[in-house]
């Protein structure tokens, strides 16, 4: 018997992956986010920022590599798992490491657990499902290869737009099919000005703190906030949009 051909018995005398090995990262993710939300809902917040903001400075500037490399542990495990005080985490990284690199910081740990949450979804329901929409002929998989044709510029206009939850725009992609490059890229730089804002914010809570105030966190839906966000959702449509008006135009 030959290489190839023995190779090819060996294999098929292997049993099937077991889909629970698949699905395991994602029930893995699934329990700690229930979790956490029960553990630590009252804890990742604003309220716990402003009470140790001293203690955390202090640390800071004693050990600064050592608090970023913990920050950005941290801000991924929030993501990944789901768990409450992204937006907190967004202004502590501000707060401690001011707009640059904080803004990196925040971006990159953002990016980073969303991807693990993607690459879960992904083996553990992701490929399964996109596989029984690509053999259907209904609605959804004509709006997953809408989508899928247009990755990118649809992907970066849903993540600049505040109109779709994080934990949801992380789930989507990977259920319909996403190439992972693709996911990441346009988290990364999807979420980029959403983050400088929220970074920005956190930078100067030092003065808000010291006024007894709390940050404005609606501050990305204010008018001047709100509209060049939009409209920067909607220059990366714009591709999608040139493409559809030259499918329209007649041909002579």
């Amino acid at each position: 018997m030959s290489e190839p051909e023995e190779k090819a018995r060996v294999t098929t005398q292997l049993p099937p992956p077991s889909p629970w090995r698949a699905r395991l990262p994602l029930l893995i993710i699934a329990l700690v986010a229930i979790t956490g939300a029960l553990l630590f809902r009252d804890h990742l917040s604003f309220e716990t920022l402003r009470d140790n903001r001293a203690a955390l400075i202090a640390f800071r500037d004693d050990y600064y590599f050592l608090t970023a490399l913990g920050f950005v542990a941290a801000y991924t495990a929030i993501v990944a798992f789901s768990l409450p005080g992204a937006t907190a985490a967004t202004l502590t990284g501000g707060f401690l490491f001011g707009l640059f690199p904080g803004a990196f910081l925040n971006l990159f740990a953002a990016t980073a657990g969303a991807v693990l949450i993607f690459m879960a979804v992904r083996a553990g329901l992701g490929r399964a499902l996109a596989a029984r929409i690509d053999a259907s002929e209904g609605r959804i998989k004509r709006v997953k290869d809408s989508i899928r044709a247009n990755e990118i510029p649809v992907l970066l206009s849903l993540r600049m737009m505040p109109v779709l939850p994080f934990f949801v725009m992380n789930v989507l992609p990977a259920l319909i099919g996403v190439r992972l490059p693709v996911f990441a890229a346009t988290t990364f730089f999807g979420i980029m000005p959403g983050g400088l804002i929220y970074t920005w914010v956190g930078a100067g809570l030092g003065e808000v703190f010291a006024r007894d105030e709390t940050p404005n966190l609606g501050i990305i839906f204010e008018p001047h906030i709100l509209g060049p966000l939009l409209g920067l959702a909607a220059l990366s449509l714009l591709p999608v949009i040139v493409k559809a008006f030259r499918k329209s135009e007649p041909r002579t």
